[in-house]
């Protein structure tokens, strides 16, 4: 029990002052340089240059490569860069008629309307397949099939 008594516990921690004081007594992990010194703590002539060797002249060749999301084409226009003149383009619309367009003439004979009327789904382009053109180059880029 003695031995308890003999090393007293603190009640506070050391203040800051104390604690910066304390840590004054530590020799610096770093020497500080003195007048006409440099940081590395020899006077100011530098040794020679050990690093690596100067890059060669040989030039370095950099490709940019763009990778492209997939395009989702529907019925309307889509702006995208042209696989065909890499531009970057809106694409140009044309209607063709498909398997929609002719099930739908199918359906309107069965319902009677023989007397031409059956021929109208092929003048209503919301039942036409899309075909999606560059306007640069007019080369196919995409379709869109109703069914």
């Amino acid at each position: 029990m003695s031995a308890a008594s003999a090393n007293p516990v603190p009640s506070a921690p050391p203040s800051y002052e104390e604690a910066v004081r304390i840590n004054m007594n530590y020799p610096h992990p770093y020497p500080v340089p003195g007048p006409g010194q440099t940081p590395d703590g020899k006077g100011t002539n530098l040794p020679p240059h050990m690093g690596q060797p100067p890059p060669a002249s040989n030039p370095i060749t950099v490709q940019t490569v763009y990778v492209q999301q997939p395009v989702m084409f529907y019925d309307r226009p889509v702006q995208m860069v042209c696989p065909s003149c890499n531009q970057v383009i809106v694409t140009r619309l044309s209607y063709d008629s498909g398997a929609l367009t002719w099930l739908s003439c199918g359906g309107l004979c069965l319902l009677g309307c023989i007397a031409g009327c059956c021929l109208i789904p092929f003048c209503i382009d919301a039942l036409k397949d899309v075909d999606h053109t560059c306007p640069k180059c007019s080369a196919l880029v995409g379709s869109y099939k109703r069914l």
